[in-house]
């Protein structure tokens, strides 16, 4: 069957970012406003940024490599604005239910993603492998480095005081309080 719509010829397609666009269709081009693109841009940009890290520390531990999940980077993303909004750092009931791990963070700046993984990464300081389990002192490291975890999502927001919340989701959770859990997950750096 050949096309023979004028005003539409046989589609000719781009991917940008996330919009495919038709090249030949004449029709009312979608204006997009610069700042959404670099919001967009900046959002994506910190996520890698915050993977990164994650994923350098998860190799000195010998566990593999997390991948970012649209799915977890929109839940995280939006769980940030509610919390930039109300201003009160507390963790999701996503994250309560267990249906996610999560990591939040809070800053009086905008925090660069290496500096927030940094810091949570920081409580391995506190965390004892030869008696390993659950603390509220070293929570974010154990959940970055739990070997079971495969993906993850990354949300930013700044509130009107010009803090950012940051937030971090994992699927499947870690920090699971099951025997043996900790041992299995939870390895200690590489020599």
């Amino acid at each position: 069957a050949k096309h023979k719509d004028p005003l539409c010829p046989p589609p000719a397609f781009v991917f940008s970012d996330s919009i495919w666009i038709s090249k030949r269709c004449r029709l009312p081009s979608l204006q997009i406003p610069e700042s959404l693109n670099r919001k967009d841009r900046a959002s994506k940009q910190f996520a890698e940024e915050v993977l990164k890290a994650h994923n350098d520390y998860r190799k000195k531990h010998g566990v593999p490599p997390l991948k970012l999940c649209k799915k977890l980077n929109t839940g995280a993303q939006q769980y940030a604005e509610e919390l930039a909004t109300t201003r009160v750092l507390k963790h999701s009931s996503e994250s309560a239910n267990g249906k996610c791990g999560e990591n939040l963070a809070w800053a009086s700046y905008d925090q660069p993603g290496k500096d927030v993984a940094d810091r949570w990464y920081s409580e391995i300081k506190n965390y004892s492998f030869q008696n390993p389990g659950f603390s509220s002192g070293t929570g974010h490291f154990t959940a970055m480095v739990w070997k079971n975890t495969k993906k993850m999502g990354v949300g930013k927001a700044s509130a009107s005081d010009g803090s950012t919340f940051v937030v971090a989701r994992y699927d499947p959770a870690g920090n699971v309080v099951n025997p043996g859990y900790y041992e299995e997950n939870v390895l200690p750096p590489r020599k």
